[in-house]
This record gives structure tokens, C-alpha cells and sequence, in this order.
């Protein structure tokens, strides 16, 4: 894991390979280094996989309050690293980041693909578009999150201090910047048609957190946007069913 500082917020990195670059943006529960989708996808691209400011062990800037910060930072992290014909891959909460860091446009990026991305209202005021992370009871939870979650819920009591904080971290800074609106911007809908990078919406089609039918909606606010559904997966379809997945994804970034 490397040490990079942009616009004066550090942050750990992880990269990998060699070839056209992919920019990796994990959702709010970070993400494993040990991935075998990112590590798959490393064999043919340089992936590069930053932790968040203020997830894991990178900076909490001061005064930094919405993805629109973290948007404007990425955009800034790509200009650093001197990135160019980027694909850019979001999950989650990674997604919505993604989203927003292309409808602001950047002549760095070549691909999207948002893989069951948060960050837009679908319904009217008094339908809960997207589950609550924090309020849902968590044996539930990981039901909504993954189609088979055996096994899936990490072993706190194995983790040291340092991994540990990590987590609190990372917990601490997903309720920070999606708290409200929860886990939404409000204009972002609205805003989708200026994306005109070349688009892939990948969904689990299982998902019980944003459901396939917010992912179609997603995709149909993005020009020319494919949506794509993973079977026998939910919110994290790149894990769950990583060798779909990536067959999609690098059909998708290197057609």
C-alpha cells in the first residue's frame, strides 16, 4: 500500500499491474487487497484502488462535508497521478462518487461502470429508495447485501488496533459524508445526462439494498448507459460472483 498526497490530503493506495489504467473506487465498507476482481483484473490494467479521505487510514479533511468533495478530489488524485484513457469503476457508495466525478466531466476518463451505485432519489419523499446502513438490524442486513451471506460477516475479534481503527474510520466517514439526505444528492438525477463517458451499470440482481429496478433507473438517466444484472448475487456482485463479472466489466472497458 503506497502513501500519496493530493491538494494536501493523504491517503493510502493500492496498484497493481500494468496496462490501461483503472481507477477502483470501493464502497463504504472499503475494500480487500486481496480481491480476486481486482487482482483478476490486474493480470491485462493497472488498477489503482485508493481508500477514501477519511476511510481507512487516509486524511479527514477539514471542513469536507459531501461527495462532491471527494468527486473534486478524485478529479484532482487523476490530474496527479497523470492518468489518462481511465476506466473508472465505482461500487456503492464508490458508485455515487464515480457518478459524480462524471457528470463533471473529465477528458481523463474513457469508461463508467457504476456497479450498484447509491447516490439518486427514484422514488417520491416517502419511498425509502436505498436501505438504512446504520439502523437495519445487522443479521438483516447482510441478508439485503449479499445472496448467500454465509460466512461473509468479518470476524471483528481476529482484527489488531491498527485494522480495527481502520474500521471505525471508515464506518465514522461513510455516515459522514451520506448521512443527509441520506445517502443521496438530490440533484444528481437531474444532472446524469451530462455523463458522456461510454457506460456500464452492473447490478446483482439479487440486491436487496438498491434494487435492480433503481439500477434500471440509474441507467436510463445515462445517455446511451447498458445495464447489465449479475444472477445469484446482491450489492456486491464483483464479489460474489467475481468471474461474471469481470467478464462484463472487461468486455465493457477494453471493447
Amino acid at each position: 500500500m503506497d502513501r500519496v498526497e493530493v491538494s494536501g490530503v493523504g491517503i493510502d493506495l493500492w496498484r497493481k499491474g500494468a496496462g490501461r489504467p483503472v481507477l477502483f473506487l470501493h464502497s463504504g465498507d472499503g475494500f480487500d487487497p486481496e480481491d480476486e476482481f481486482l487482482n483478476a483484473l490486474a493480470s491485462d490494467h493497472e488498477v489503482i484502488a485508493p481508500w477514501h479521505p477519511g476511510f481507512g487510514h487516509s486524511d479527514m479533511p477539514e471542513g469536507w462535508v459531501g461527495v462532491d468533495d471527494l468527486a473534486y478530489f478524485y478529479l484532482d488524485l487523476m490530474d496527479h497521478l497523470d492518468l489518462t484513457d481511465v476506466a473508472l469503476i465505482g461500487s456503492s457508495f464508490g458508485g455515487w462518487i464515480a457518478a459524480e466525478v462524471a457528470v463533471r466531466g473529465s477528458n481523463r476518463l474513457s469508461r463508467l461502470v457504476l456497479i450498484d451505485a447509491l447516490g439518486i432519489k427514484v422514488g417520491d419523499r416517502t419511498t425509502r429508495d436505498i436501505t438504512d446502513f446504520h439502523y437495519t438490524d445487522r443479521t438483516e442486513l447482510e441478508k439485503l447485501k449479499w445472496a448467500d451471506p454465509e460466512g461473509r460477516q468479518p470476524d471483528l475479534m481476529s482484527y489488531d488496533d491498527a485494522a480495527l481503527t481502520g474500521v471505525v474510520r471508515s464506518r465514522e466517514a461513510f455516515t459522514h459524508f451520506g448521512w443527509r439526505p441520506y445517502m443521496h444528492n438530490p440533484a444528481l438525477a437531474r444532472w446524469l445526462h451530462r455523463i458522456s463517458t461510454p457506460s456500464l451499470v452492473l447490478w446483482g440482481a439479487q440486491d436487496g439494498i438498491v434494487t435492480p429496478d433503481y439500477g434500471r433507473a440509474y441507467a436510463d438517466r445515462i445517455p446511451g448507459a447498458r445495464f447489465e444484472p449479475v444472477a445469484d448475487a446482491a450489492h456486491f456482485p464483483h464479489i460474489e460472483q467475481a468471474a461474471a463479472s469481470l467478464d462484463i466489466v472487461r468486455g465493457f472497458i477494453d471493447g
